[in-house]
């Protein structure tokens, strides 16, 4: 049922006897999957139902079940089988029990996660999925399933829907007179500067590729033994160019693009000469490239977030391969699902930055 504010509400049901949070969806951004509902049970009666192959099934957003909101009542290091096609979600400290997606210090934000999960239920779910792959994957594995992932989401009814909702939006102008990426060699070091400051260096076709071309430099020279990788003006990086979302119109030929022409698995390969400063906005891949640096130092006005999951994506530049590793899946899921934003001294608590430090 559509109300007046566009919104449409789900009726309480039950789903084999569990408890059913209704939650509010928008109905002009939902991903066509049907109704967005959000169960809640204890993790040992999830676990318990994860047995019989038949309810597992009814755990999916295309059973009309988007989330499992768990109260953790296993000890962390239980052995519940395998998870549910859709997302988990607990208020806990992590690591949680290895059946929890996502750990959420409250239950307010806790119910965050959940509400941004039922609007994109689709991405929320692929996400997970992929995220439980990465962990066991190595980073060329990760990086090769998510891009096959993000490419096929951005073809989903979630992503549609999500550029339908923003409108028309204006035409990329003429590229500056300026270059993308500065380069700049001292003795055995290059510094690697993002220059489109008045696009809050937002990551385009353009920047990626002369990114790549200076980290191929780099890994050519044996010479370069130290790279910092830094941005120009107000933030490093506020994400992808939004004036370029909805471009792609092939899905495989998005998928052969990302990993031929790849700035991640560049990083990756040089992470160990690789050096970070991150100020202001790190947005998507603002911080999911520079997390495949062996160092990260962060000003204290940076802040960090992933909001793709809210546009029917998923993070696409590597960030499931290089921010895993720092910071666990399931603080990666919290941060991925809900878009929160996280300061440099919890960024700093959590390992995903090496150091918080001030310079001009």
């Amino acid at each position: 049922m559509v109300g007046a504010t566009g919104r449409r509400r789900e009726a309480r049901t039950d789903v084999a006897g569990a408890t059913i949070v209704p939650r509010m969806v928008p109905s002009d951004v939902a991903d066509g999957v049907g109704p967005a509902r959000a169960v809640s049970m204890p993790l040992s009666e999830l676990a318990a139902r994860l047995r019989s192959p038949a309810a597992a099934e009814e755990l999916s957003p295309l059973a009309g079940v988007s989330c499992v909101l768990a109260e953790v009542d296993l000890p962390q290091g239980a052995n519940a089988g395998a998870p549910p096609p859709c997302p988990v979600v607990a208020v806990a400290a992590a690591p949680a029990p290895a059946l929890v997606d996502a750990v959420a210090p409250s239950r307010e934000e806790a119910e965050r996660v959940v509400d941004a999960v039922c609007r994109q239920p689709v991405a929320a779910t692929v996400l997970v999925q992929l995220l439980r792959h990465n962990e066991r994957a190595s980073v060329p594995d990760a990086l090769f399933a998510e891009s096959l992932a993000y490419s096929a989401l951005q073809h989903g009814a979630g992503f549609r829907g999500w550029l339908t909702a923003r409108g028309e939006q204006p035409a990329a102008g003429a590229g500056s007179a300026e270059p993308s990426v500065l380069l700049d060699r001292v003795d055995a070091g290059l510094c690697i500067t993002l220059n489109r400051p008045d696009k809050r260096n937002a990551y385009s076709a353009a920047l990626r590729d002369g990114l790549c071309e200076a980290l191929a430099l780099a890994a050519l020279d044996p010479s370069i033994e130290r790279v910092v990788l830094q941005g120009a003006g107000r933030c490093f990086s506020a994400g992808g160019d939004l004036a370029e979302f909805g471009d792609a119109r092939d899905a495989a030929v998005a998928h052969a693009s990302r990993t031929t022409r790849s700035a991640a698995a560049l990083l990756h390969r040089l992470r160990h000469r690789v050096e970070a400063r991150l100020h202001g906005a790190c947005i998507g891949a603002g911080i999911e490239l520079p997390a495949f640096a062996e160092r990260i130092v962060a000003r204290q006005d940076a802040f960090f977030q992933l909001p793709e999951v809210g546009m029917g994506l998923i993070p696409g530049a590597g960030g499931t391969a290089s921010i895993l590793p720092r910071i666990g899946r399931q603080r990666l899921a919290y941060m991925a699902l809900s878009g929160a934003r996280v300061d440099a001294a919890t960024a700093r608590e959590w390992g995903l930055v090496d150091a918080v430090e001030e310079w001009a």
